[in-house]
């Protein structure tokens, strides 16, 4: 059934809750682990690099199956939750502990980073999701006319990838590590980084039509346009 009100009752929507529950939870995950680099061979990567592309593929579920509207809102509950759990990693780190307790150096020096990678995670996530949902509603509206059944999804899961992830992985890798390194090391990283999450949605491909198949049956949603494309609608 497609629908084109992005308004119809959120309370039927029986999948909704988990992949707000999923996305949020990798979403936090990799702003902790992204602090913590990665050699493989001469590739310097962060370690989310492995986990973070899987909140594009959320992403691209949540867009494809309850639309722009649905996606929207999940975005803003990311954005909010990683500013809070920053501020409490801050909190944690400040406050007194016993002299006996020996681990206050090795806390601080794990999670003292987590503040500028969430930083600079959350406005390249914010900008690189909101790319990535606006790319894949956009073309699921114009495609809708030649392709009703929606069999090119890989079209847009891709594309809409390749301008989100670009966007948040120039916005990420500056904010959280200019300075760290020389620039040609800085630029090395942002390619692999980008090359790397966008051949994972690639090779995730197949499992997102899948996924999407499933939960477009099981909600018996598939919505196509939306009231606005505006990210400031909550």
């Amino acid at each position: 059934m497609v629908i084109t009100d992005p308004r119809a009752a959120r309370s039927g929507w029986k999948m909704y809750d988990f992949f707000l529950a999923a996305f949020v939870c990798v979403l936090m995950v990799s702003n902790i682990i992204a602090g913590k680099l990665i050699q493989i061979g001469p590739i310097t990567l962060t370690a989310a690099v492995f986990i973070f592309p899987l909140s594009y593929i959320f992403g691209d579920v949540l867009t494809e199956v309850y639309g722009y509207a649905g996606s929207r809102r999940i975005i803003w509950l990311g954005f909010g939750t990683n500013i809070l759990m920053s501020l409490l990693f801050l909190m944690a780190i400040v406050l007194p502990y016993p002299s006996y307790w020996t681990n206050q150096v090795g806390f601080s020096t794990t999670l003292g980073v987590v503040p500028r990678i969430v930083l600079a995670s959350i406005i390249g996530y914010w900008v690189g999701e909101f790319c990535n949902s606006f790319v894949l509603a956009k073309m699921k509206e114009w495609m809708v006319q030649w392709d009703p059944n929606h069999r090119h999804l890989w079209m847009r899961t891709i594309s809409s990838t390749i301008v989100g992830e670009f966007a948040d992985t120039i916005i990420f890798i500056f904010l959280a590590f200019v300075g760290s390194f020389d620039y040609r090391a800085l630029l090395t990283m942002m390619l692999c980084q980008y090359l790397t999450k966008v051949a994972i949605e690639i090779v995730f491909t197949p499992i997102t039509y899948l996924v999407v198949g499933f939960v477009k049956k099981r909600e018996g949603l598939d919505i196509v346009g939306t009231d606005t494309y505006s990210p400031f609608k909550y």
